[in-house]
C-alpha cells in the first residue's frame, strides 16, 4: 500500500476514528489503522508488519509494537493473547468469542448466540466488569 495511493475519504475517515478514540493521527498510525482496520480481521504484530510495509515507507517493528499497544490502551482494537508467546489484534472490540487453532495459528470468531456465558451475581466491592474474553483453544481429533 503506498502512502500516496490512498483513497482520500478513507484516509479521512480513519483520521475521523482515531481522534474520536483520543489519537493523534501520525502518517504512520494511519497507515497502521487502514491495515488493521481494512475489515474485520485477526493479526499478529508480525503480519501488522509485513502488511504495512508491504509497499511504501517501511514501518519499524517498534513502531508497530508501540502503535499496537496505543490503539488497544485507546480501545480501537482488542489484544487477544492465546498464550504466552502469541497474542492477536482484532479490529472487532465489541464482545465475542474466539477460536484459536494452534496447529494453524488461526484466531476466528464464534458467531454471536453460539455461546452461553453465565457471570458472577457479585463482584468485589468497588469492582465493575471491563470485558470478558474467551479464547476457546482447538486441537485435531484423531478418527481412525
Amino acid at each position: 500500500m503506498n502512502e500516496a495511493s490512498y483513497d482520500p475519504d478513507q484516509r479521512r475517515g480513519v483520521v475521523r476514528l482515531l481522534r474520536s478514540h483520543g489519537i493523534t493521527p501520525t502518517a504512520q498510525r494511519i497507515k497502521i489503522a487502514t491495515v488493521l482496520l481494512a475489515r474485520p480481521q485477526h493479526l499478529s504484530a508480525d503480519q501488522v508488519l509485513a502488511l504495512t510495509n508491504a509497499t511504501g515507507k517501511p514501518v519499524s517493528k517498534a513502531t508497530i509494537y508501540n502503535t499496537l499497544a496505543l490503539f488497544t490502551r485507546h480501545r480501537l482494537i482488542q489484544e487477544l493473547t492465546v498464550d504466552a508467546s502469541r497474542a492477536f489484534y482484532d479490529s472487532t472490540t465489541h464482545s465475542h468469542a474466539h477460536f484459536y487453532n494452534p496447529e494453524t495459528q488461526e484466531l476466528s470468531d464464534i458467531p454471536d448466540g453460539q455461546l452461553e456465558i453465565s457471570l458472577p451475581d457479585t463482584l468485589p466491592e468497588g469492582t465493575e466488569i471491563d470485558r470478558v474474553e474467551v479464547v476457546i483453544h482447538l486441537r485435531t481429533t484423531n478418527n481412525t
